[in-house]
C-alpha cells in the first residue's frame, strides 16, 4: 500500500525517506514488509502521503491483521 501511495504522489523513496526522517533501506524495508515499525512512523508516513482511513482498513482486513491495543 505504501509503495503504490508514494509512486501515485510522484516521490522516489529517497524523497519520500527524506519527508519521513528515515532511511532510505528502512522505508525499503517497510514498502516489502520485511521491517515491523513503530507505530508513530507508520502514522507519519500514511499523513505524509494522504492515505485514505478506508485504505488502510481494507490493507488490515486482506491481511487479517490485527492491531495491538
Amino acid at each position: 500500500m505504501i509503495k503504490e501511495y508514494r509512486k501515485k504522489r510522484g516521490l522516489t523513496q529517497e524523497e519520500l525517506a527524506e519527508k519521513v526522517n528515515l532511511s532510505t533501506r528502512q522505508l525499503q524495508r517497510i514498502e516489502k514488509n520485511e521491517h515491523q515499525t513503530s507505530i508513530d512512523t507508520l502514522l507519519n508516513i500514511i499523513n505524509t502521503l494522504n492515505i485514505p482511513d478506508e485504505e488502510i482498513i481494507k490493507t488490515f482486513k486482506a491481511k487479517k491483521t490485527t492491531i495491538p491495543s
